[in-house]
């Protein structure tokens, strides 16, 4: 086995220091707030100084920046695990379920894309090429494709408000799962078992009634 050279071995150890000022990072996010969260905090999470922080980031908006494409690619990812699906309204289903599966084994990433406060201003707008507005705009194209088969009721026309139907309704199932899960007060059911039948359900109310 050949050894690695001094330039791979730091270019190694540089990747796993980012790796670990990343994670560190979105769970600080997640849990304190983007406000409430420092550079300088990160780096006494992980035992860095905050200038070894800043040798690889250099500020909180690109540290943010970082981490919401590596998420949203990621999810972008599964989702386009099911493109291949010829039938729109099968696609829409599975891209549901992708969803829902990445959301529960993802929890801190999904937290931090969908349920962290932003700044308004600055380096984390959503505009197009960003990796967050490419994954919305799987979803519609998905969606736009659907009600091209002509196979939905009438007042379901629009692609992005079928896309906030779809993602709204699977959000909050999700949202209450990673936050809620352990929570005695409740007799939680089986998650995805869940999400399969408010996917039916969805569905089945949008399309149009069988002609008899």
């Amino acid at each position: 086995m050949r050894s690695l050279s001094s330039f791979e071995r730091r270019e190694r150890e540089r990747g796993e220091t980012r790796r670990k000022i990343l994670d560190a990072a979105r769970r600080m996010f997640v849990q304190q707030g983007y406000e409430g969260t420092t550079m300088r905090a990160i780096a006494a999470k992980i035992g860095y100084t905050p200038t070894a922080i800043y040798h690889h980031f250099k500020d909180k908006d690109a540290l943010v920046t970082e981490l919401s494409a590596l998420d949203f690619r990621a999810l972008t990812q599964a989702l386009q695990r099911v493109s291949s699906i010829a039938d729109p309204v099968v696609r829409f289903d599975k891209m549901g379920e992708e969803y829902v599966e990445f959301g529960l084994t993802h929890p801190m990433q999904y937290q931090f894309m969908f349920m962290t406060r932003r700044p308004q201003n600055g380096a984390l707008d959503v505009t197009r090429g960003d990796p967050g507005a490419q994954c919305y705009d799987f979803l519609r194209q998905t969606c736009s494709d659907v009600i091209a088969t002509g196979r939905l009721r009438p007042q379901f026309s629009d692609a992005d408000e079928l896309a906030q139907i779809a993602w709204g309704s699977l959000h909050g199932l999700v949202a209450l799962q990673v936050t809620r899960s352990n929570d005695p007060a409740f007799e939680w059911r089986d998650v995805r078992q869940t999400a399969a039948r408010m996917r039916d359900a969805l569905i089945r109310g949008m399309l149009r009634e069988p002609e008899g």
